[in-house]
Protein backbone atom coordinates (compact mmCIF):
# COMPACT_ATOMS: atom_id res chain seq x y z
CA UNK A 1 0.00 0.00 0.00
CA UNK A 2 1.33 3.46 -0.89
CA UNK A 3 2.11 5.68 2.12
CA UNK A 4 0.34 9.04 2.48
CA UNK A 5 2.08 11.70 0.40
CA UNK A 6 2.87 13.94 3.39
CA UNK A 7 5.19 11.25 4.82
CA UNK A 8 7.20 11.22 1.62
CA UNK A 9 8.21 14.82 2.25
CA UNK A 10 9.84 14.02 5.58
CA UNK A 11 11.62 10.74 4.75
CA UNK A 12 11.45 8.23 1.90
CA UNK A 13 9.77 5.05 3.08
CA UNK A 14 11.39 1.66 2.56
CA UNK A 15 9.88 -0.71 -0.02
CA UNK A 16 10.93 -4.18 -1.18
CA UNK A 17 10.10 -3.45 -4.82
CA UNK A 18 13.00 -1.00 -5.09
CA UNK A 19 15.42 -3.84 -4.30
CA UNK A 20 13.83 -6.56 -6.47
CA UNK A 21 12.76 -8.49 -3.38
CA UNK A 22 9.53 -10.48 -3.67
CA UNK A 23 6.73 -10.14 -1.13
CA UNK A 24 5.95 -13.82 -1.77
CA UNK A 25 9.44 -15.32 -2.03
CA UNK A 26 11.78 -12.84 -0.34
CA UNK A 27 15.32 -13.14 -1.70
CA UNK A 28 14.47 -16.30 -3.70
CA UNK A 29 14.21 -15.67 -7.44
CA UNK A 30 10.47 -16.04 -8.18
CA UNK A 31 9.72 -18.89 -10.60
CA UNK A 32 13.25 -19.54 -11.89
CA UNK A 33 13.67 -20.70 -15.47
CA UNK A 34 14.58 -24.35 -16.11
CA UNK A 35 15.73 -24.05 -19.75
CA UNK A 36 17.98 -21.67 -21.68
CA UNK A 37 17.42 -20.67 -25.33
CA UNK A 38 18.31 -23.40 -27.82
CA UNK A 39 21.69 -21.91 -28.75
CA UNK A 40 22.89 -22.74 -25.21
CA UNK A 41 21.96 -26.41 -25.49
CA UNK A 42 25.63 -27.54 -25.12
CA UNK A 43 25.64 -26.04 -21.59
CA UNK A 44 22.27 -27.51 -20.64
CA UNK A 45 23.17 -30.98 -21.92
CA UNK A 46 26.24 -31.05 -19.66
CA UNK A 47 24.33 -29.52 -16.72
CA UNK A 48 21.59 -32.16 -16.97
CA UNK A 49 24.18 -34.96 -16.73
CA UNK A 50 26.51 -33.44 -14.13
CA UNK A 51 26.39 -36.06 -11.34
CA UNK A 52 27.04 -38.90 -13.82
CA UNK A 53 29.77 -36.99 -15.69
CA UNK A 54 31.60 -36.15 -12.45
CA UNK A 55 31.29 -39.61 -10.88
CA UNK A 56 32.47 -41.30 -14.10
CA UNK A 57 35.35 -38.78 -14.44
CA UNK A 58 34.12 -37.63 -17.88
CA UNK A 59 33.20 -34.02 -17.15
CA UNK A 60 36.57 -32.43 -17.83
CA UNK A 61 36.80 -34.11 -21.24
CA UNK A 62 33.24 -33.02 -22.12
CA UNK A 63 33.90 -29.42 -21.09
CA UNK A 64 37.12 -29.29 -23.11
CA UNK A 65 35.07 -30.12 -26.25
CA UNK A 66 32.33 -27.57 -25.43
CA UNK A 67 31.91 -24.74 -28.00
CA UNK A 68 32.73 -21.18 -26.92
CA UNK A 69 29.38 -19.38 -26.65
CA UNK A 70 28.68 -15.69 -26.10
CA UNK A 71 26.21 -14.60 -23.43
CA UNK A 72 24.72 -11.97 -25.76
CA UNK A 73 21.90 -14.37 -26.64
CA UNK A 74 20.66 -14.24 -23.04
CA UNK A 75 17.75 -11.81 -23.26
CA UNK A 76 16.23 -11.64 -19.77
CA UNK A 77 17.47 -11.35 -16.20
CA UNK A 78 16.11 -14.82 -15.40
CA UNK A 79 17.98 -16.29 -18.38
CA UNK A 80 21.18 -14.71 -17.08
CA UNK A 81 20.58 -16.10 -13.59
CA UNK A 82 20.01 -19.62 -15.00
CA UNK A 83 23.16 -19.31 -17.14
CA UNK A 84 25.15 -18.31 -14.03
CA UNK A 85 23.68 -21.27 -12.13
CA UNK A 86 24.54 -23.71 -14.93
CA UNK A 87 28.07 -22.40 -15.53
CA UNK A 88 28.82 -22.26 -11.80
CA UNK A 89 27.80 -25.89 -11.31
CA UNK A 90 29.84 -26.99 -14.34
CA UNK A 91 32.82 -25.02 -12.97
CA UNK A 92 32.65 -26.66 -9.52
CA UNK A 93 32.46 -30.10 -11.14
CA UNK A 94 35.34 -29.30 -13.48
CA UNK A 95 37.65 -28.04 -10.72
CA UNK A 96 36.88 -30.77 -8.16
CA UNK A 97 36.21 -33.81 -10.41
CA UNK A 98 39.38 -35.57 -9.21
CA UNK A 99 39.01 -34.55 -5.57
CA UNK A 100 40.76 -32.17 -3.18
CA UNK A 101 44.18 -33.61 -3.91
CA UNK A 102 44.03 -32.98 -7.69
CA UNK A 103 42.00 -29.84 -8.35
CA UNK A 104 42.13 -28.29 -11.82
CA UNK A 105 43.92 -24.96 -11.45
CA UNK A 106 43.00 -23.60 -14.92
CA UNK A 107 39.44 -23.10 -16.14
CA UNK A 108 39.41 -23.43 -19.96
CA UNK A 109 38.42 -20.33 -21.94
CA UNK A 110 35.24 -21.92 -23.39
CA UNK A 111 33.91 -22.07 -19.81
CA UNK A 112 35.80 -19.16 -18.22
CA UNK A 113 34.91 -16.45 -20.77
CA UNK A 114 31.10 -16.87 -20.77
CA UNK A 115 31.06 -17.46 -16.99
CA UNK A 116 32.93 -14.22 -16.32
CA UNK A 117 30.81 -12.38 -18.91
CA UNK A 118 27.48 -13.36 -17.32
CA UNK A 119 28.93 -12.77 -13.85
CA UNK A 120 29.86 -9.20 -14.76
CA UNK A 121 26.41 -8.59 -16.24
CA UNK A 122 24.78 -9.75 -13.00
CA UNK A 123 27.28 -8.23 -10.57
CA UNK A 124 28.02 -11.72 -9.16
CA UNK A 125 31.42 -13.43 -8.79
CA UNK A 126 32.40 -16.23 -11.22
CA UNK A 127 31.92 -19.05 -8.70
CA UNK A 128 29.00 -21.00 -7.25
CA UNK A 129 27.34 -18.80 -4.62
CA UNK A 130 24.23 -19.03 -2.44
CA UNK A 131 22.48 -16.91 -5.10
CA UNK A 132 22.94 -19.86 -7.51
CA UNK A 133 22.84 -22.97 -5.32
CA UNK A 134 19.66 -21.93 -3.51
CA UNK A 135 18.01 -18.73 -4.73
CA UNK A 136 17.93 -19.73 -8.44
CA UNK A 137 17.92 -23.52 -8.11
CA UNK A 138 14.36 -24.46 -7.19
CA UNK A 139 11.12 -25.28 -8.95
CA UNK A 140 7.65 -26.43 -7.91
CA UNK A 141 6.30 -29.74 -9.13
CA UNK A 142 2.75 -28.40 -8.86
CA UNK A 143 2.52 -24.59 -8.93
CA UNK A 144 -0.96 -24.75 -7.37
CA UNK A 145 0.34 -26.38 -4.19
CA UNK A 146 2.30 -24.83 -1.33
CA UNK A 147 6.09 -24.61 -1.03
CA UNK A 148 6.99 -27.74 0.90
CA UNK A 149 9.78 -30.16 0.23
CA UNK A 150 7.54 -32.80 -1.40
CA UNK A 151 6.38 -30.22 -3.93
CA UNK A 152 9.86 -28.87 -4.74
CA UNK A 153 12.75 -29.96 -6.89
CA UNK A 154 16.16 -28.60 -7.86
CA UNK A 155 17.06 -27.56 -11.41
CA UNK A 156 20.76 -28.49 -11.54
CA UNK A 157 22.49 -31.13 -9.41
CA UNK A 158 25.92 -32.41 -8.37
CA UNK A 159 26.99 -35.70 -6.71
CA UNK A 160 25.17 -36.32 -3.44
CA UNK A 161 21.79 -37.58 -4.65
CA UNK A 162 18.85 -37.08 -2.29
CA UNK A 163 21.06 -35.53 0.39
CA UNK A 164 22.16 -32.75 -1.98
CA UNK A 165 18.56 -32.21 -3.05
CA UNK A 166 17.52 -32.05 0.61
CA UNK A 167 20.34 -29.66 1.55
CA UNK A 168 19.37 -27.22 -1.22
CA UNK A 169 15.61 -27.44 -0.74
CA UNK A 170 15.63 -27.14 3.06
CA UNK A 171 17.71 -23.98 2.54
CA UNK A 172 15.11 -22.77 0.00
CA UNK A 173 12.46 -23.30 2.69
CA UNK A 174 14.60 -21.39 5.22
CA UNK A 175 14.65 -18.45 2.80
CA UNK A 176 10.87 -18.76 2.42
CA UNK A 177 10.40 -18.85 6.21
CA UNK A 178 12.29 -15.55 6.39
CA UNK A 179 9.78 -13.71 4.16
CA UNK A 180 7.43 -12.57 6.99
CA UNK A 181 10.54 -11.37 8.86
CA UNK A 182 11.72 -9.34 5.87
CA UNK A 183 8.22 -7.83 5.54
CA UNK A 184 8.22 -7.07 9.28
CA UNK A 185 11.63 -5.42 9.00
CA UNK A 186 10.31 -3.06 6.30
CA UNK A 187 7.21 -2.34 8.37
CA UNK A 188 9.39 -1.60 11.41
CA UNK A 189 11.73 0.79 9.57
CA UNK A 190 8.72 2.67 8.21
CA UNK A 191 7.06 2.68 11.64
CA UNK A 192 10.09 4.47 13.09
CA UNK A 193 10.04 6.99 10.22
CA UNK A 194 6.32 7.57 10.84
CA UNK A 195 6.66 7.63 14.68
CA UNK A 196 4.17 4.77 15.03
CA UNK A 197 5.16 2.68 18.05
CA UNK A 198 2.09 0.45 17.74
CA UNK A 199 3.08 -0.53 14.20
CA UNK A 200 6.69 -1.01 15.35
CA UNK A 201 5.59 -3.31 18.18
CA UNK A 202 3.55 -5.48 15.80
CA UNK A 203 6.49 -5.64 13.38
CA UNK A 204 8.92 -6.73 16.11
CA UNK A 205 6.52 -9.47 17.23
CA UNK A 206 6.24 -10.67 13.62
CA UNK A 207 10.02 -10.63 13.22
CA UNK A 208 10.43 -12.83 16.32
CA UNK A 209 7.91 -15.36 14.98
CA UNK A 210 9.69 -15.46 11.62
CA UNK A 211 13.11 -16.06 13.22
CA UNK A 212 11.62 -18.90 15.27
CA UNK A 213 10.11 -20.38 12.10
CA UNK A 214 13.52 -20.20 10.39
CA UNK A 215 14.99 -22.25 13.28
CA UNK A 216 12.22 -24.85 13.01
CA UNK A 217 12.66 -25.06 9.24
CA UNK A 218 16.43 -25.51 9.55
CA UNK A 219 15.65 -28.58 11.68
CA UNK A 220 14.38 -30.34 8.54
CA UNK A 221 18.05 -30.83 7.55
CA UNK A 222 18.12 -33.83 9.89
CA UNK A 223 15.28 -35.50 7.93
CA UNK A 224 16.69 -34.99 4.45
CA UNK A 225 20.49 -34.75 4.59
CA UNK A 226 22.86 -37.60 5.54
CA UNK A 227 25.83 -36.09 7.45
CA UNK A 228 28.32 -38.59 6.01
CA UNK A 229 27.27 -37.87 2.43
CA UNK A 230 27.28 -34.12 3.05
CA UNK A 231 30.78 -34.25 4.51
CA UNK A 232 32.45 -36.77 2.19
CA UNK A 233 30.65 -36.08 -1.11
CA UNK A 234 28.78 -32.76 -1.27
CA UNK A 235 31.04 -30.39 0.61
CA UNK A 236 33.97 -30.46 -1.78
CA UNK A 237 31.79 -29.15 -4.63
CA UNK A 238 30.81 -26.11 -2.55
CA UNK A 239 34.46 -25.28 -1.78
CA UNK A 240 36.11 -22.26 -3.36
CA UNK A 241 39.66 -21.11 -4.11
CA UNK A 242 40.24 -18.48 -1.46
CA UNK A 243 41.48 -19.42 2.03
CA UNK A 244 41.51 -23.02 0.80
CA UNK A 245 44.72 -24.99 1.45
CA UNK A 246 43.82 -27.32 -1.45
CA UNK A 247 44.09 -24.38 -3.91
CA UNK A 248 46.47 -21.91 -2.29
CA UNK A 249 47.11 -19.78 -5.40
CA UNK A 250 43.51 -19.69 -6.66
CA UNK A 251 42.06 -20.53 -10.08
CA UNK A 252 43.23 -19.19 -13.45
CA UNK A 253 40.32 -18.16 -15.68
CA UNK A 254 41.82 -18.72 -19.15
CA UNK A 255 41.37 -15.76 -21.48
CA UNK A 256 40.27 -13.53 -18.58
CA UNK A 257 43.35 -13.08 -16.40
CA UNK A 258 46.91 -14.36 -16.57
CA UNK A 259 47.05 -14.36 -12.76
CA UNK A 260 44.96 -16.80 -10.70
CA UNK A 261 41.84 -15.31 -9.08
CA UNK A 262 40.59 -16.15 -5.58
CA UNK A 263 36.91 -16.54 -4.66
CA UNK A 264 35.28 -18.01 -1.56
CA UNK A 265 33.06 -21.07 -1.78
CA UNK A 266 29.34 -21.14 -1.04
CA UNK A 267 28.37 -20.18 2.50
CA UNK A 268 25.23 -19.54 4.53
CA UNK A 269 26.85 -16.16 5.24
CA UNK A 270 26.02 -15.25 1.61
CA UNK A 271 22.30 -15.27 2.45
CA UNK A 272 21.01 -11.71 2.79
CA UNK A 273 18.51 -12.64 5.52
CA UNK A 274 20.66 -12.54 8.66
CA UNK A 275 22.72 -9.60 7.38
CA UNK A 276 19.47 -7.60 7.14
CA UNK A 277 18.29 -8.75 10.59
CA UNK A 278 21.69 -7.91 12.14
CA UNK A 279 21.73 -4.42 10.64
CA UNK A 280 18.16 -3.74 11.74
CA UNK A 281 18.70 -5.01 15.30
CA UNK A 282 22.02 -3.14 15.54
CA UNK A 283 24.16 -6.20 16.27
CA UNK A 284 27.91 -5.53 16.21
CA UNK A 285 30.24 -8.43 15.41
CA UNK A 286 33.95 -8.73 16.13
CA UNK A 287 36.25 -7.17 13.52
CA UNK A 288 37.32 -10.56 12.14
CA UNK A 289 33.74 -11.84 11.83
CA UNK A 290 32.46 -8.52 10.46
CA UNK A 291 35.21 -8.44 7.82
CA UNK A 292 34.24 -11.93 6.62
CA UNK A 293 30.51 -11.11 6.64
CA UNK A 294 31.08 -7.91 4.68
CA UNK A 295 33.17 -9.81 2.14
CA UNK A 296 30.28 -12.28 1.72
CA UNK A 297 28.03 -9.40 0.63
CA UNK A 298 30.05 -9.25 -2.60
CA UNK A 299 28.57 -12.69 -3.40
CA UNK A 300 24.97 -11.44 -3.25
CA UNK A 301 22.91 -9.97 -6.09
CA UNK A 302 23.73 -6.22 -6.00
CA UNK A 303 20.13 -5.20 -5.25
CA UNK A 304 20.11 -7.46 -2.16
CA UNK A 305 23.39 -5.98 -0.96
CA UNK A 306 21.88 -2.51 -1.49
CA UNK A 307 18.93 -3.52 0.69
CA UNK A 308 21.28 -4.34 3.59
CA UNK A 309 23.00 -0.98 3.14
CA UNK A 310 19.60 0.75 3.17
CA UNK A 311 18.74 -0.94 6.48
CA UNK A 312 22.14 0.13 7.84
CA UNK A 313 21.47 3.77 6.95
CA UNK A 314 17.93 3.78 8.41
CA UNK A 315 17.28 5.39 11.82
CA UNK A 316 18.62 3.28 14.70
CA UNK A 317 16.04 0.90 16.18
CA UNK A 318 17.99 0.61 19.44
CA UNK A 319 18.21 4.39 19.85
CA UNK A 320 14.50 4.74 19.13
CA UNK A 321 13.53 2.13 21.72
CA UNK A 322 15.78 3.56 24.43
CA UNK A 323 14.63 7.13 23.83
CA UNK A 324 10.96 6.07 23.73
CA UNK A 325 11.05 4.58 27.24
CA UNK A 326 8.49 2.05 25.98
CA UNK A 327 8.86 -1.18 27.96
CA UNK A 328 6.76 -3.17 25.46
CA UNK A 329 9.10 -2.20 22.62
CA UNK A 330 12.16 -3.05 24.71
CA UNK A 331 10.73 -6.48 25.58
CA UNK A 332 9.76 -7.17 21.94
CA UNK A 333 13.24 -6.12 20.76
CA UNK A 334 14.94 -8.40 23.29
CA UNK A 335 12.70 -11.30 22.25
CA UNK A 336 13.89 -10.81 18.65
CA UNK A 337 17.52 -10.85 19.79
CA UNK A 338 16.91 -13.96 21.92
CA UNK A 339 15.25 -15.72 18.98
CA UNK A 340 18.26 -14.85 16.81
CA UNK A 341 20.64 -16.21 19.49
CA UNK A 342 18.60 -19.45 19.56
CA UNK A 343 18.78 -19.69 15.75
CA UNK A 344 22.54 -19.21 15.80
CA UNK A 345 22.97 -21.74 18.62
CA UNK A 346 20.91 -24.24 16.66
CA UNK A 347 22.99 -23.57 13.54
CA UNK A 348 26.09 -24.44 15.59
CA UNK A 349 24.59 -27.83 16.54
CA UNK A 350 23.74 -28.52 12.87
CA UNK A 351 27.25 -27.57 11.69
CA UNK A 352 28.78 -29.68 14.48
CA UNK A 353 26.81 -32.72 13.29
CA UNK A 354 27.47 -32.24 9.57
CA UNK A 355 31.07 -31.08 9.79
CA UNK A 356 32.91 -31.85 13.04
CA UNK A 357 31.27 -35.15 14.00
CA UNK A 358 31.18 -36.31 10.37
CA UNK A 359 34.90 -35.49 10.01
CA UNK A 360 35.73 -37.63 13.05
CA UNK A 361 33.74 -40.54 11.60
CA UNK A 362 35.34 -40.12 8.17
CA UNK A 363 38.83 -40.53 9.65
CA UNK A 364 37.95 -44.05 10.69
CA UNK A 365 36.83 -45.09 7.24
CA UNK A 366 38.68 -46.37 4.21
CA UNK A 367 38.52 -44.05 1.19
CA UNK A 368 35.88 -44.89 -1.41
CA UNK A 369 35.72 -44.04 -5.12
CA UNK A 370 34.36 -40.55 -4.45
CA UNK A 371 36.62 -37.54 -3.96
CA UNK A 372 36.88 -37.03 -0.21
CA UNK A 373 37.68 -33.88 1.73
CA UNK A 374 41.28 -33.17 2.63
CA UNK A 375 42.39 -32.97 6.26
CA UNK A 376 43.31 -29.33 5.70
CA UNK A 377 39.62 -28.47 5.26
CA UNK A 378 38.23 -30.44 8.19
CA UNK A 379 37.46 -27.50 10.45
CA UNK A 380 36.73 -24.97 7.71
CA UNK A 381 33.37 -23.98 6.30
CA UNK A 382 33.00 -23.98 2.52
CA UNK A 383 33.31 -20.18 2.64
CA UNK A 384 36.82 -20.57 4.08
CA UNK A 385 36.25 -19.71 7.76
CA UNK A 386 37.39 -21.71 10.76
CA UNK A 387 33.76 -22.46 11.18
CA UNK A 388 32.92 -23.17 14.83
CA UNK A 389 34.90 -20.30 16.31
CA UNK A 390 33.28 -17.95 13.76
CA UNK A 391 29.73 -19.17 14.48
CA UNK A 392 30.23 -19.00 18.25
CA UNK A 393 31.61 -15.47 18.02
CA UNK A 394 28.65 -14.36 15.89
CA UNK A 395 26.20 -15.98 18.35
CA UNK A 396 27.89 -14.47 21.43
CA UNK A 397 27.97 -10.98 19.91
CA UNK A 398 24.26 -11.32 19.13
CA UNK A 399 23.57 -12.05 22.80
CA UNK A 400 25.46 -8.91 23.80
CA UNK A 401 22.83 -6.81 21.97
CA UNK A 402 20.21 -7.42 24.71
CA UNK A 403 18.96 -4.02 25.93
CA UNK A 404 18.37 -2.88 29.52
CA UNK A 405 16.26 0.15 30.25
CA UNK A 406 19.23 1.82 31.95
CA UNK A 407 21.23 1.56 28.68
Amino acid sequence: MEPPSQNLKTAPLLSLRRFHISEDYGFLLPNPLKELPDQFRPWMEIANELPHLIESRQLQARVNKMPLLSCQGLQSYREQRLAHLVLSFITMGYVWQEGQTQPKEVLPRNLALPFVEVSRNLGLPPILAHADLVLTNWTTRNPERSLEIRNLDIIVSLPGGESLRGFILVTVLVEKAAVPGIMALVQAVNAILQHSDNSLLRALQQLRLSIQDITRTLGQMHNYVDPDIFYAVIRIFLSGWKDNPAMPVGLTYEGVSTEPLKYSGGSAAQSTVLHAFDEFLGICHSKESADFLHRMREYMPPSHKAFIEEIHSAPSLRDHILSSGNDQLLTAYNQCVEALVELRSYHITVVTKYLITAATKAKGRKPNHLPGPSQALEERGTGGTVVLSFLKSVRDKTLEAILHQSD
